[in-house]
């Protein structure tokens, strides 16, 4: 049995348990982080000195990484299904590894300060100016994936559903849960089209759109 160490609320952590139900794996889980267990703790260190969740550990094998577990998973339970999340095919899975990699950099850092001060209340992002900068940044790139988006008319990697949606797909959550100014939230039809089509899906629906940001 897979054991995810990480709090559910945790973005990183909601990617493995989503990929988990996609594979239909069972799994255990320890609440670990703020709020709970700290990661600071020896226990903790001696799985991930970066004292970051989530950690996965399957038998003696101990991996961390959000996107590098879920790689594992996919590559270690994944099949070889006709829409496998991690295709085989190397350039079908650098599709998915490119977007992977975009939402866990570009994306990933536009969206930080603002969320973290207006989803989050955090009192230690409360400039005004940073805030704006945020949210601008958030909106170019949330322009590429509807651009993206339109071009698939599906997914971010193509036709089919992959890892690199529930990558992205978490990130589109917080957009949506987060209240940005509505002068700097354009209007992105095609991703909240791909909001209600990821929401068809019970990994989502449990890990993904369930009211945690």
């Amino acid at each position: 049995m897979l054991n995810i160490l990480g709090k559910a609320s945790s973005i990183n952590v909601r990617k493995v348990l989503w990929t988990c139900v996609e594979l239909d794996l069972p799994f255990t889980r320890e609440d670990w982080g703020a709020g709970f267990r700290p990661t600071a703790d020896a226990a903790f260190l001696a799985l991930n000195p970066n004292a970051m969740v989530p950690v996965l550990r399957d038998g003696d094998f101990v991996l961390w990484e959000s996107n590098s577990i879920i790689r594992y998973l996919a590559n270690q339970y994944g099949g070889d299904a006709v829409n496998p999340l991690y295709p085989a095919n190397a350039r079908l899975r650098a599709r998915v590894d490119q977007w992977m990699d975009w939402q866990a950099t570009d994306l990933n850092r536009s969206w930080s300060y603002a969320f973290l001060a207006l989803a989050r209340q955090s009192p230690a992002h409360r400039d005004a100016a940073a805030i704006e900068a945020s949210s601008r940044d958030w909106a170019h790139f949330m322009g590429i994936l509807e651009q993206r988006l339109r071009d698939t008319g599906a997914y971010v990697a193509g036709e089919a559903f992959t890892l690199a949606d529930i990558a992205i797909g978490l990130s589109v959550n917080r957009w949506f849960a987060t209240p940005l100014d509505s002068a700097l939230r354009p209007e992105l039809p095609a991703v909240a089209a791909y909001y209600d089509r990821l929401a068809e899906r019970p990994g989502y629906r449990a890990h993904g759109r369930n009211g945690t940001a």
